[in-house]
């Protein structure tokens, strides 16, 4: 989950409820911050709060702020740092300091563009919020910024003065193939941010209690897949070694924009899959997306080892570096 959280949908909630909100946000640190750059709190006009900018006492001050530019409508730019006993009191002694921007909704931040961006994120598409903090002028971009998009990267740009929080969707990991290999790949993507989706028609291997508390589907994996919806926060990885449920995903992942395919199997397995993929007439370009055999070659040999070079290829992709 990107750092804000849920901020913009409370603070739209509050807003839309009459209680007023105001967004805060980490636009820039340095040296030992807790929070990264574009960590959110939302503030109501009760002083209720969601979220975090430092993980401690900056709260306080900032809330005092944010409900300041509730009552006059204007944002402002806080600064915290070696100085201050509030940012001493939650560990930036050591040379850290941020900067955070208040927000108030409706007057500062417009409730229509908040409410594009919540609409942006409740659909999966991916968007940077950009606001200009010496004008004050903001907007959402949806091309722009694509390396800080790919990086999942907030922060300030060269001018120093136009502040870009990127607003990713969640990362999915589709694997088709409820195998060994799955059992292993699961938790550990789980653990990089993750939301795992394990699919295979096959009722002995797609059993809940060899995946407890993961989302189990018995669908046909081309079916399955249509019904997730397959996006650039998604890597897709087929580990059945039968053409029969592999390939069916396999040819819907390739007509779309999933970030990440990978497939089990030996060069040779790989070579009959070209192949096939050549005959259902998809061109180059799209068969050389597919990472076969899946994984970075480290000499994994057990289930849990390759899970690890799967894991570690999916980043390196996610990340723009050749793997």
């Amino acid at each position: 989950m990107p750092p804000f959280e849920h901020a913009p949908e409370t603070a739209l909630e509050w807003h839309a409820a009459g209680t007023g909100a105001a967004l805060a946000t980490v636009v820039q640190t340095w040296g030992s911050a807790p929070r990264r750059t574009g960590a959110q709190l939302v503030v109501s006009g009760e002083g209720q709060i969601e979220g975090s900018v430092s993980g401690g006492c900056v709260e306080g001050a900032v809330v005092v702020e944010a409900l300041e530019a509730l009552q006059d409508g204007r944002h402002r730019l806080l600064e915290f740092g070696v100085s201050d006993e509030d940012a001493f009191a939650v560990g930036l002694a050591c040379g850290g300091t941020i900067k955070v921007l208040v927000e108030p909704v409706g007057s500062a931040l417009p409730a229509e563009l908040l409410e594009e961006l919540v609409a942006a994120r409740t659909s999966r598409t991916p968007a940077a919020y950009e606001v200009n903090l010496a004008t004050g002028a903001r907007r959402l971009a949806r091309a722009e910024y694509p390396d800080r998009m790919r990086m999942d990267r907030s922060g300030l740009e060269d001018d120093g003065e136009t502040f870009v929080a990127v607003h990713n969707p969640p990362l999915r990991l589709v694997c088709v193939g409820a195998v060994h290999i799955t059992q292993a790949l699961v938790p550990m993507a789980r653990i990089a941010g993750y939301d795992p989706v394990i699919i295979d028609p096959r009722a002995a291997f797609a059993a809940p209690e060899r995946f407890p508390g993961e989302t189990l589907m018995d669908d046909w994996p081309d079916e399955a897949v249509e019904k997730l919806g397959l996006d650039t926060r998604t890597a897709l990885v087929l580990l059945t070694h039968d053409p029969k449920l592999d390939d069916p995903a396999l040819q819907a992942a390739l007509a779309a924009e999933v970030f990440y395919i990978g497939a089990l199997g030996s060069k040779k397995t790989h070579a009959a899959r070209i192949a096939r993929m050549q005959e259902a007439g998809f061109t180059t370009e799209q068969i050389n997306r597919i990472h076969g055999p899946v994984g970075l070659d480290i000499g994994a040999a057990s289930p849990a080892e390759i899970a690890v070079s799967i894991l570690a290829e999916m980043t390196a992709v996610l990340r723009g570096k050749q793997p």
